[in-house]
């Protein structure tokens, strides 16, 4: 990792353990010394949109395809894109996408973007009363009314504290989160099959 802070690069090595290069990721110098010519891949996250741009060039000069950078004023995509970057995270998408989300349906959270926002990673609450609690995955995932686009990637156990990697046999609980990967198009579909709630019955007594 680069930073100019260089309290930022002593913080992540103190927690994780990561090599850090204290300097700028716009200086050929300064990437060749972390490493660049032996990178797989490269995120550049800097604040600044024409920052990026430079460092995937030069990132480019040294031999290395797979770029991946955060995109914060949309006018610069176009550049991004002439600038070899095949990955691009677009913040202002991210952030309309999760006020949508939070407004229409606070029951699911997108977790992050896949394939610059055409598919994306959810987490979906199943609530108490909800239909598809002491369902099977295999039972909600051969229904006609969920999607085939979607699919299961992970649950959440709350009352037991783990993370189980879903099979068909798996039967969904009160209470889990559920996280599925979906096309953008399908999600709304899929979280309200998921999130729909058993009727109530009211009875009356004379």
């Amino acid at each position: 990792m680069i930073d100019k802070d260089r309290n930022v690069c002593e913080s992540i090595y103190a927690e994780t353990g990561a090599m850090t290069i204290h300097g700028s990721a716009t200086h050929l110098k300064t990437l060749i010394e972390a490493g660049a010519k032996k990178a797989d891949t490269v995120v550049c996250l800097m604040r600044d949109d024409a920052d990026n741009i430079a460092c995937s060039l030069l990132m480019k000069s040294l031999g290395v395809e797979n770029l991946v950078a955060r995109l914060r004023q949309p006018q610069y995509e176009e550049a991004y894109i002439l600038s070899g970057i095949k990955s691009i995270v677009n913040m202002s998408e991210l952030v309309l996408d999760r006020i949508i989300m939070e407004i229409e349906k606070p029951k699911v959270r997108k977790v992050f973007n896949i394939g610059a926002g055409r598919a994306g990673v959810y987490a979906i609450r199943i609530d108490k009363n909800s239909k598809v609690a002491k369902m099977t995955i295999k039972d909600i995932a051969q229904n006609n009314k969920f999607p085939n686009e979607c699919v299961f990637m992970g649950i959440y156990r709350q009352d037991s504290d783990e993370f189980l990697i879903p099979r068909g046999d798996n039967i969904l609980n009160e209470d889990d989160t559920v996280f599925i990967v979906s096309k953008t198009d399908f999600i709304k579909q899929a979280s309200e099959f998921l999130t729909k709630q058993n009727k109530k019955l009211f009875g009356f007594k004379k």
